[in-house]
């Protein structure tokens, strides 16, 4: 008897174990999420192949996060092509946007594509790369022509002072330093939100929920905060609820 019962007892603990293991399996989403970035999220900036591959730098902990929820697509240009492989998309203080870009992009979000957008006007990320150097992250976002497409106008004081602050954007606590603002322009499907922060707008079928900071982002050591505050946004951004 003792020893069915040991069997019944492991075999429940397999089952189990089973159970769990396909649950963490679940909970990692294999649907495409694409990222297009100035900032070395997937990359590090690095001045060598050596370096590099010597793993001189700690990976960003915002990699975490996005592997979590979905198979993350680096994208270097936006066209039709790749975007029609994406409902999910990341842009992450990108560099302008060329012309066709934006009509390209402007045409997946009114067809239903789900955008998660960080536009800084001040980026205060520091980088070690000189200013002429490409790899360098855009310092200040220049996409006024898909956000005036979109009805939403990005602004800038200069007169507010540096340092790190926190603002409550949909639940999720926020860390922001020198950040820009949004104002409708008429005729917007938005809401802005946390102060004109943000704006949550629907474009066509789909949707948009910009950001005018981008200091959520930065390296930090402790990052845990941070990785509660990207996981919420994308969630809100990006999940498929109308």
């Amino acid at each position: 008897m003792r020893t069915n019962r040991l069997i019944f007892l492991l075999l429940g603990l397999a089952l189990a174990a089973i159970a769990w293991a396909g649950m963490l399996r679940s909970s990692v989403s294999d649907e495409p999420l694409g990222l297009f970035t100035s900032l070395p999220i997937l990359w590090s900036e690095e001045g060598d192949v050596a370096a590099e591959l010597g793993g001189g730098e700690p990976a960003h902990w915002a990699r975490a996060v996005l592997a979590r929820k979905g198979r993350v697509v680096a994208l270097d240009m936006l066209d039709r092509e790749r975007l029609k492989r994406l409902d999910r998309l990341i842009l992450a203080q990108p560099r302008a946007l060329a012309p066709e870009e934006n009509v390209a992009l402007d045409e997946w979000v009114r067809g239903g594509g789900r955008l998660l957008l960080f536009a800084d006007p001040a980026l205060t990320q520091e980088s070690h790369l000189p200013i002429s150097d490409p790899r360098r992250p855009q310092a200040m976002a220049m996409l006024s022509p898909i956000l005036g497409r979109w009805g939403l106008d990005l602004r800038f004081d200069d007169a507010q002072p540096f340092g790190e602050s926190d603002r409550e954007v949909l639940s999720a606590r926020v860390p922001v330093n020198l950040p820009g603002h949004f104002a409708l322009k008429p005729g917007a499907h938005c809401e802005l939100l946390a102060e004109n922060l943000a704006a949550r707008c629907a474009i066509g079928k789909g949707r948009v929920l910009a950001l005018a900071d981008a200091a959520l982002l930065e390296p930090a050591e402790t990052y845990l905060s941070r990785e509660a505050a990207l996981t919420s946004l994308i969630d809100q951004a990006l999940d498929k609820a109308p």
